[in-house]
């Protein structure tokens, strides 16, 4: 679905409120040429509550993270982002949508320095269903192990959500989408394994939880840090700083991945060998089922988790 089918029509844009067809840069911006931009996406849910932005102070304290390494200065301190998406989410009406705030380098000149490029920072929310479709999110999906590795952070910081970094995932998820499958996994440079091309992933064994741990080249997922949180609230050992082999994908009990716009969505094959009984299994039916309680706030616990617009 192209935005120009949605009923969206405003982006706010270096402090102030434009139309959606008027939110433009110009073709020499630093950010374009060099991917030198950092974003963020987050999930509004409309809840028994009303709209309500989950984890969005966390989103933004990782927005402001990612621009350290990049020494990028943003103008607007994080009271007034807030303030602006809410008026945003208002402004289009929107009970649920996926919010994308994104600063980086604008024009000016163009060495690979940035110079005296001015820091841009725009924030668009629209409509946006399950990310990888809602047959995903109860029967799973098929991936594929990506002949693409991860960088590692040793070359470019992955603890920082920078555009450019992307085209890695780009490359990744679309060989895997070529060859007939719904996503990739990717590996790290040593060969183990790191996360989905947008997703963090998570491993079921004997009844504990597995996760990679930050050192293995991943992103710091606000999703991955909420299901860490959740899984053993619900009672199951989590090993949240994990190396996980190849080989151990395939004798996996459950695999699912995390993410903001992928949610919870379980993995029933990978590189076509069938894991579990080959669906969504019982600890990953658990967690998801919590996590979709906790968003849709049929549950009071975890209030602290919202921005309520």
């Amino acid at each position: 679905m192209g935005f120009d089918e949605m009923d969206v029509d405003t982006i706010w844009m270096d402090g102030e409120f434009v139309d959606w067809d008027d939110a433009q840069i110009h073709v020499l911006t630093h950010g374009l040429h060099y991917g030198t931009g950092i974003f963020e996406g987050a999930r509004c849910y409309d809840t028994e509550e009303g709209p309500a932005i989950f984890r969005w102070e966390e989103h933004l304290e990782r927005l402001y993270q990612s621009a350290k390494p990049y020494e990028m200065e943003i103008d607007h301190d994080i009271e007034e982002l807030t303030e602006a998406t809410i008026e945003l989410i208002r402004r289009q009406d929107l009970a649920s949508c996926y919010i994308r705030p994104i600063a980086f380098y604008g024009y000016d000149t163009l060495g690979v320095g940035p110079g005296d490029c001015p820091t841009r920072i725009a924030i668009a929310a629209w409509p946006w269903g399950a990310y990888l479709g809602e047959d995903a999110l109860e029967n799973g999906i098929e991936v594929m192990v990506s002949s693409w590795r991860k960088h590692a952070s040793s070359q470019i910081p992955t603890n920082a959500k920078t555009t450019g970094l992307y085209v890695n995932s780009l490359l990744a998820g679309e060989e895997a989408r070529r060859n007939g499958y719904a996503e990739a996994i990717v590996l790290n440079k040593e060969g183990d394994v790191a996360e989905g091309p947008g997703e963090n992933i998570f491993m079921v064994r004997d009844g504990e939880i597995y996760t990679p741990g930050l050192s293995e080249s991943i992103l710091d997922g606000i999703t991955r840090r909420t299901v860490i949180t959740l899984a053993e609230d619900l009672g199951y050992t989590v090993h949240d700083r994990a190396s996980i082999s190849r080989g151990e994908l395939n004798t996996a009990d459950e695999l699912f991945f995390t993410g903001s716009a992928a949610e919870v969505t379980p993995i029933r094959k990978v590189d076509n060998v069938v894991i579990g009984d080959g669906g969504r299994g019982p600890i990953t039916e658990d967690i998801q089922s919590k996590f979709f309680e906790v968003v849709e706030r049929r549950t009071d616990e975890y209030d602290d988790w919202f921005t309520y617009v």
